[in-house]
């Protein structure tokens, strides 16, 4: 007896082999529009030929085979906390890669596969169907299992005045944007339909383009009164970090950096903040650390990361450290990174005896209660982002008062130098577009950054290197339309799109180009 595939993967009920390299590619396509590269000019046209793609074949296929390209392509930094340590965990990091790349083709094959039903055979239906259903895998992807909205559709335009539509109507409603203009030519039959549609695509993108323009070169109130930060960035690689012999010298590098006299024509600043995890000891248990700290800055009050224990649970938090070494407001992180930080289910299993995975057993960080702001007198309210927390807008609109500025803390050595840190970055300079604030990163390795309340960094260090920021803090803009809405309004309208295109499929008009693959 011969071995034979599952019938869902033997022809016809999958497209040809030929079809799928072609979804990869073409998805690999759509990576190049992500930081580091910002390529949108290459990612738009591909994303417009997977569309048209998986109108043709199987469309669940397509997008499986689509997504998998995007994910190997766009997030091969997957791999790198692996190789901190490769003589221990380097056998997972392909593994690590593989189903990444597999869960974010499940998530396009089952926007892609249930978009293209709504289509009911007609092609350029199925077109508005599947860009529709994609929009629907980025939203659902940012809420389901603690969410992940990691280089979405939108995404690609950070960096681009495109990317100031945010401001309005968020990430999700930037995927919708950017999918509409890749659908746009496949939507009505024949050549003529293609170029018409390839033209109303291109002025609509120049509308945008303009508008986000006209945004960006609109005049500012400055910040009064004006206040100036200090950015540390230590440049303490992962793999020795918490070393015996080297952790306490990245401590003495913190100092030293926050003890450094500002350039000429620098002001001093009102408020030093260092990275995520900063210091070798537990904020419970400093021994003379604190003193240290603010004796180096000389009277300035200190933001930084570091560890804290309650009982048998840990925290990673940020607290503020005043001018006499106390300990001021505290910030907990609430929204843990899963396998990372904590293991899901982990204090569940430990209610059966299981209390290796267990946070409540000091095994992996707890959720701190909930977000909140730091009052820092005449600074401002600050809301805390303790590393991953600044890819959730949903997370920041949570606190009950507009803050007047962002602090983000973070340690991206556990993601190399050519992608992870990038893209972590042009998430940053999205929230600040999101909600018109100013967003201050001080990052361990990079890239730590000073950006505006338009999503434009005004200072930056670069990865791997040692150094300080001095710089003033951007005013904050009015609140903007998506601070007060946030992704409901899109959400519904992805519903509406979908019943309408499901009612109005009977008369689209057929493309008799169309077939399969």
């Amino acid at each position: 007896m011969s071995l034979r595939w599952p019938a869902f993967l033997r022809a016809p009920c999958r497209p040809s082999w030929r079809a799928l390299v072609v979804a990869v590619l073409l998805g690999a396509g759509v990576a190049a529009g992500q930081a580091p590269l910002g390529a949108w000019f290459v990612a738009l046209p591909a994303a417009s030929g997977l569309l048209a793609l998986a109108a043709r074949a199987r469309a669940g296929w397509i997008g499986f085979a689509g997504g998998f390209g995007y994910a190997a392509a766009a997030m091969f930094w997957i791999v790198e906390p692996f190789l901190v340590e490769p003589e221990v965990y380097g056998w997972m990091a392909p593994f690590a890669l593989v189903f990444m790349a597999a869960g974010m083709g499940a998530f396009w094959a089952l926007g892609a596969g249930l978009g293209a039903r709504l289509g009911r055979g007609r092609r350029g239906a199925r077109v508005a169907g599947i860009a529709v259903g994609l929009v629907a895998s980025d939203a659902l992807r940012s809420y389901v299992f603690t969410g992940f909205p990691w280089v979405l559709f939108g995404h690609l335009w950070i960096g681009t005045p495109v990317a100031q539509a945010a401001a309005f109507v968020g990430p999700i409603g930037l995927s919708l944007l950017t999918l509409a203009l890749a659908a746009l030519p496949w939507l009505a039959p024949g050549p003529r339909g293609r170029i018409v549609g390839a033209g109303v695509a291109l002025a609509a993108l120049a509308g945008l383009w303009a508008g986000g323009t006209a945004r960006l070169n609109a005049p500012e109130a400055p910040r009064d009164p004006p206040v100036n930060l200090r950015l540390v960035q230590p440049n303490a690689p992962q793999a020795l970090k918490w070393l015996p012999e080297y952790r306490l010298s990245f401590f003495y590098r913190h100092l030293d950096l926050t003890a450094e006299e500002p350039a000429p024509g620098k002001p001093r600043p009102d408020l030093v903040i260092w990275p995520e995890t900063a210091v070798p000891f537990l904020l419970n248990d400093p021994g003379a650390g604190l003193k240290m700290v603010a004796e180096a800055a000389g009277g300035i009050p200190v933001a930084l990361g570091i560890q804290r224990e309650e009982g048998r649970r840990y925290y990673n938090s940020l607290a503020v450290i005043g001018p006499d070494g106390s300990v001021g407001q505290v910030y907990d992180k609430v929204h843990l990174v899963p396998f990372g930080e904590y293991m899901p289910l982990g204090d569940l299993a430990a209610e059966f005896g299981i209390a290796a995975f267990a946070a409540q057993e000091g095994n992996g960080y707890s959720s701190g209660p909930g977000e909140r702001l730091l009052d820092l007198g005449r600074l401002g309210r600050a809301e805390p982002l303790i590393c991953y927390e600044a890819v959730f807008p949903q997370d920041i609109r949570r606190v009950p008062t507009r803050p007047d500025w962002l602090m983000q803390v973070t340690n991206d050595a556990w993601f190399g130098e050519l992608s992870g840190p990038w893209q972590h970055l042009a998430q940053a300079r999205l929230r600040a577009i999101e909600f018109g604030l100013p967003l201050a990163r001080a990052a361990n390795t990079g890239v730590s950054a000073m950006i505006d309340a338009k999503g434009r960094v005004t200072d930056e260090l670069g990865m791997g290197v040692e150094g300080v920021i001095d710089a003033p803090l951007p005013p904050a803009l009015p609140e903007t339309l998506y601070a007060r809405i946030g992704d409901g309004p899109v959400v519904a309208l992805l519903a509406l799109l979908a019943v309408l295109i499901f009612l109005a499929a009977p008369k689209w008009r057929v493309d008799p180009g169309a077939g399969r693959v």
